[in-house]
């Protein structure tokens, strides 16, 4: 999304530190709102009448609108003017935010996150359009490693804050605080930001590789959670796997042959490293997010903690993805891109694994913290290695698209793994339920047994993710990153919008 073509500006004017504001906040709420909701998701799941298995889907559709249309938020922003598109974003995503939070079933939070998801693909890519058209020289990477700080902040304290909010107020709030925060975004944007736009683009918006794309994965996911009712031979699940088999071979046959303007090129997939990385980032994305959706139902329903201590649980993770992306970006310069993404994938095995040892009477000091802040911290180690070796060998006009290929590859992932590990976990509790129904334990017990059994299952498949991810890691070439110009990502700021749960 670098801008090096003529831009058309206004003749409005506003301080520096304001323009960087505006941007930073839209960004620290878009990427707040994938972590935040998870501390709630057992309390929306009750009063929205949502199984633990359908209640995923609160997640899914925010992240899998967010995936499917980040990459045509990108070029819309150059097309017509970040301008235009920050505030048509921010309307979006602010007035999806008050439907939600309003929604009284679950079809209503649905479509409401799914709407938001839209209006946070719109929104983040043109956050650091502005970034990029405002700032130049020395300017520009302090500028976005203020934008970077912020939605890494974003993504951390998002359980802390969805904790707060739900055990103070309710977890309405999770999305209503959105609302003033955008408003102000609104009015300050609408005044003081110049617009600003690349006069050269001549691109039409792949508005029908974007749909292809979402409705392909969307139906894909659909179809695995429906096995949860129906078996994996019925005609209903059969139709939305093969509805998803429809839409996504369309997608390719749409982007390769007849795009005149692809929403993805597949050319540049002619880059090892790319390819690799999105691989990687597919499999690490899908085994952090489950993680995080596991521990919150195992910390409130198993543990029986209420939302503010479980958000507080989840603080010390926090701190590891930080702790750990602050490692690797120091010491990718010095080992290069390959020992980092085997040590995190490493560590990623061992702690998936110990968390699979879990048992309803495990304690949180004894048996949660040290496992899970292993995990976060790998996954802090993965961003700044992986952001790399996706951007490094690829041209400099190529780098946002690159940055932003990496990302979607996360929050396919993080769908992806969410619906099945969801679906693995809840037959693994069922087939529980059904074996020791006849013993001696109480019913409580016996449905604290099922439910721990299935997180078992659940980081048993995470930790087989992350040992793929290890061996994936292999294949990319031995001195990439190391010891090169190249070892910082060509867009720096790629890592930090990664990094919400």
């Amino acid at each position: 999304m670098a801008m090096s073509s003529p831009v058309a500006t206004t003749h409005r004017h506003a301080p520096d530190w304001l323009i960087l504001t505006i941007a930073c906040v839209a960004q620290f709420m878009v990427v707040l709102d994938v972590s935040v909701v998870n501390v709630a998701l057992p309390h929306m799941g009750h009063d929205l009448k949502l199984s633990e298995n359908k209640a995923q889907w609160i997640i899914n559709a925010y992240v899998l609108t967010f995936a499917g249309f980040l990459l045509l938020g990108g070029r819309a922003a150059d097309l017509f003017g970040r301008r235009k598109v920050y505030l048509l974003g921010i309307a979006v995503f602010t007035i999806a935010s008050i439907g939600a939070g309003f929604a009284h079933n679950g079809s209503q939070m649905i479509i409401a996150r799914a709407i938001q998801g839209l209006g946070g693909a719109i929104l983040s890519p043109a956050t650091l359009t502005i970034i990029v058209t405002t700032f130049h020289g020395a300017r520009l990477p302090k500028a976005i490693g203020a934008w970077s700080a912020v939605a890494g902040a974003g993504g951390a304290v998002g359980g802390l804050a969805g904790g707060l909010l739900t055990g103070y107020a309710n977890w309405r709030w999770v999305f209503f605080i959105n609302v003033p925060f955008g408003i102000a975004a609104a009015l300050i944007a609408g005044i003081y930001l110049q617009e600003r736009r690349n006069q050269d683009a001549t691109f039409k918006l792949d508005v029908t590789g974007a749909i292809l794309v979402t409705g392909g994965l969307t139906a894909l996911i659909y179809g695995v959670v429906n096995t949860t009712s129906s078996s994996w031979t019925s005609s209903s699940t059969l139709s939305w796997l093969l509805g998803s088999a429809v839409l996504l071979i369309g997608f390719i046959f749409w982007e390769a042959r007849v795009a005149s303007h692809p929403l993805v090129p597949f050319r540049i997939f002619h880059s090892r490293p790319l390819t690799i990385a999105n691989i990687v980032m597919l499999l690490a994305g899908g085994a952090f997010f489950a993680m995080w959706y596991f521990l919150t139902y195992y910390f409130q329903n198993i543990l029986g903690y209420d939302a503010v201590r479980a958000g507080f649980a989840f603080l010390p993770m926090a701190v590891g993805i930080i702790v750990g992306a602050q490692l690797s970006s120091r010491l990718l310069v010095k080992v290069g891109v390959r020992p980092l993404l085997l040590v995190g994938a490493a560590f990623a095995t061992i702690g998936f694994f110990w968390l699979s040892l879990i048992t309803p009477t495990s304690s949180y000091w004894g048996n949660i913290l040290v496992p899970a802040f292993l995990c976060s911290f790998a996954m802090g180690l993965l961003f700044a290695p992986l952001a790399t070796a996706a951007t490094v060998n690829v041209e400099r006009s190529d780098a946002g698209l690159a940055s932003g290929i990496l990302n979607t590859a996360r929050q396919v992932g993080g769908s992806l793994s969410l619906a099945i590990l969801g679906t693995v976990a809840y037959d693994r509790t069922q087939a529980y339920v059904r074996a020791v129904s006849q013993n001696t334990h109480s019913p409580a017990a016996v449905q604290k047994l099922a439910y721990v059994a299935g997180y078992n299952r659940a980081f048993e498949i995470s930790a087989a993710i992350a040992l793929v991810a290890f061996f994936v890691s292999w294949a990319l070439p031995a001195k990439v990153g190391h010891h090169s110009n190249h070892a910082q990502p060509a867009d720096p700021a790629s890592a930090a919008a990664s990094s919400g749960h």
